[in-house]
Parts: structure tokens; sequence; C-alpha cells
């Protein structure tokens, strides 16, 4: 593969999707500078929204207090989705806030049942701080997380009446994988994280001591009082945990393919040293398998919307209301809203993204984001002779190249640029990276 081929592989991957300039710089600066680059954590101040702290609507409200407290959590949480999506177009720091998409996917939880943006954004922020240190503080941090405990029970989990939902999922689809812990775990787990409530008003999570229970447990072979913290850094230090981020990194940064056995091995090992979350990253995009992935990831809606945007010049937070009501309109038609995750499982991959309601959702969307875009990005189609129009398209959007089919397509209408960049969108080879 060419060295531009490699690199521009590489933005595909580690960012919500290139600009060309930002491709034309990593080919100056080389892989291995480049990799360096996206490795650094993010500086910038993320600016969320700031929502007041309050009480809900108490037991003696009105029928339309309750309404109206239920509309401005709406309202709230909406405003969230918006700003987070701003937000992923405009990172300087584009893996740093691609980590924060993928630990959102893993560690799905959804707003629709936790409700109140304060604790989404709380759970947004532990993902920015510890989604790239070491696990074992990053599990400890989420078992106490106050979204996560919300979305899967934790608060109804006391020394009386024992919970397993969170017990269950912390370690099958978070931390070690199906066949990696048996049904005496999850109980003996789910007492080890008793005791923790949530105050929804302040966003905060509180260990409740009368509510734990204080027994010895067994978990994978170890007998101790474990409480949360324990049961977190049992779970994390665990060598099964060093093969199953592997595997679920290397599922959405490089392949839908099984992972190889001796790229397995690399990563796993690269984890073990320091269990550091950014070892195994930076293993994962400077591994020899890693650039013979082209072509096997089928783009996310969020991350194909993402990516057009920052490639068509616009911001979403400059869009108008109704344009930003468009643009999550138009990402909930193709299933995935961030903060709205369909299930404890996360998102569908790869050609669950393909299907013929899909495309023509991703239609619709790509004629809205082609209407949006800046006149620069136009007039750089439009600048460019009408028969090397495709060529320059492919520029704009950072593909590689165009198959033939494509390119009659394309050809066909390069007349027209706004007709142009939409059918480049939805292309193929837009569409699988």
């Amino acid at each position: 593969m060419a060295d531009r081929a490699r690199i521009a592989h590489l933005l595909r991957r580690a960012t919500f999707g290139p600009t060309a300039e930002e491709v034309d710089a990593a080919e100056r600066a080389g892989y291995a500078a480049t990799v360096e680059r996206l490795m650094r954590p993010a500086a910038d101040d993320p600016r969320a929204p700031v929502f007041a702290a309050g009480p809900g609507p108490g037991k003696d409200a009105t029928r339309e207090q309750r309404q109206q407290a239920n509309q401005e959590r709406r309202r709230q949480v909406t405003a969230t989705v918006e700003w987070w999506v701003d937000r992923m177009v405009v990172a300087e720091q584009q893996l740093a806030e691609k980590m924060v998409f993928f630990w959102h996917g893993h560690w799905a939880t959804s707003a629709q049942k936790v409700k109140v943006a304060r604790l989404m954004l709380g759970q947004l922020q532990t993902f920015r701080e510890h989604g790239r240190g070491g696990f074992d503080a990053f599990v400890r941090r989420m078992v106490a997380d106050p979204a996560l405990i919300v979305w899967l029970d934790g608060q109804k989990n006391t020394v009386k009446a024992p919970n397993e939902n969170l017990a269950r999922e912390l370690m099958e689809l978070f931390t070690l994988g199906i066949g990696n812990y048996g049904e005496s775990d999850v109980k003996a787990g789910a007492r080890a994280l008793t005791g923790w409530t949530v105050d929804r008003a302040t966003g905060t999570a509180r260990f409740v001591r009368r509510r734990h229970d204080r027994g010895a447990k067994t978990v994978l072979g170890r007998t101790a009082a474990f409480d949360a913290d324990g049961f977190a850094a049992l779970l994390a230090t665990q060598d099964a945990a060093a093969t199953f981020l592997a595997q679920r990194l290397w599922f959405r940064f490089a392949s839908a393919e099984p992972i190889p056995d001796g790229v397995r091995e690399r990563l796993s090992t690269a984890f073990a040293a320091r269990r550091h979350i950014d070892d195994l990253l930076k293993a994962l995009l400077t591994d020899q398998d890693f650039p013979g992935t082209r072509g096997q990831l089928v783009k996310q809606p969020v991350e194909w919307a993402v990516g057009a945007l920052r490639q068509l010049g616009v911001r979403p937070a400059r869009l108008t209301d109704q344009q930003r009501k468009q643009l999550v309109s138009g990402l909930n038609g193709l299933d995935q809203v961030p903060l709205r995750p369909p299930s404890v499982g996360g998102w569908p991959a790869g050609a669950a993204w393909l299907t013929t309601s899909s495309l023509q959702a991703r239609l619709r969307l790509a004629e809205q984001l082609a209407g949006w875009a800046a006149p620069a990005a136009v007039s750089r189609l439009e600048a460019a002779p009408v028969e090397g129009r495709p060529d320059a398209l492919a520029r704009l959007l950072v593909v590689d190249g165009w198959t033939d089919r494509t390119r009659a397509v394309l050809a066909k209408e390069a007349g027209k640029p706004e007709k142009l960049l939409r059918l480049g969108l939805v292309s193929p080879e837009y569409t699988i990276h």
C-alpha cells in the first residue's frame, strides 16, 4: 500500500473522517509521527452544556407540572446530543473523541431510560478522562457511574434484594466476554455491587453502607469481602480482559472479520505490561496487519455523518435550529442517535447498516448534507474540469479511488456539483472503508 493510501486508511479509522488537508499534513509528517500526534491527549475544553440541578416534580405535582418536567428533560437530552455531534466534528484531537464514542457503544447506556442529561454528560466525561488510561481505574470508575447504575438497575441492588443486571453485563459485555465467568460469579458479583444509590437531581452516586453485603464472596476462584472497587479491580486484571479488549478494539477500528491469532497475541501482550488502554490502542494502529484491513468496515451512521460534515466544512453549531433537528432526525432514520443505543449490547455493525431502508435514509440525509456544504467545498468541485470532477470529489471525501461502475455514475452527474456530492456520500467506496 502506498504511503498516502496507508496514512489515509489510518486517518479514516482513527478519526471521524479526515479532510484532504489533514491527509496532506500527515503524509508530510509520516506514519509514525502521525500515530504519535493522534495519540496525544485532548487538551481542549469540552464546553459541555450546563444544566441547573434541582429536584424533579414532587409526588404532589400536577399532571401539567409533570409534563413540563418531562419536556424539559427531553430538551436537555436533545441539547446534549446536538452538542456532542458538534464536538465530534470540531474536536482537534479526533482519536480522543472517537474513543469516547467507542466507549459509549461499549458501555452502552441510553438516555431513554436514564432520562437525565446531567448523568449522561457525566458518563461521557468519565470516558474522556479515564477511557485511555489504566483499565483498572477505568472499570472502578464505571461501576460507580450514576448513568450506568440507573441503566442497569444498580440502585435496586441491596443486601436484601440482590439485582444481577450490572454484575452480569459487567462481565459479559464490558470486561471479560462470554465463557469467561459462571453463574456463581454473577451472583457473587451482584453482592459485591450492592449499596449504591443515585441522586438524579445532582447527577451523583452515593454508597449507602447499610445496603451493602459485607460478607465474603467467591468470584472467579478468589474469596474475599469484595465491594464494588475490589470486584472491578479483579475483573480488570484478568487475562481474559486483555483478550476481550483487543478483540473489541479490533472489531471497531480495524475489521469486522475475526481478529487473527497473531494480532490478538501482539495486542494482548502490549496491553499486559501496564494494563493501559493507550498501549493497546497504539499497538493496534501500528500493527503489521492493520493496513491490510482496508475495506473491511462499514461506517456507523454517526461516523458517516460526522465525517461528511467535517469534509464538507459544516459546523453543526452554526446550523439553524431547524437544520440541527433535521440532522438528528436523519441519524434517527439511520437508527443511530448518540445517547440512544438500542440495548446494553450497543449498536449493530457491518451489513446491518446496509439495508434497503437504511440506504433510503442515507440518501435523504446525504441530500441535506450536500445542501449545507460550505461554499469552499462546492467551489473545489466547480473549479475542476467537468471530466476531472470525480477525482476532485475523491480527494474532497478522502476516497482512494472509484470503481469503474461508481465512476461511470459520477461522470454522468459531474455537471451538477451538489448532486455529485450526494452520490459520493452514498457510494460504496465512501460507506465502506
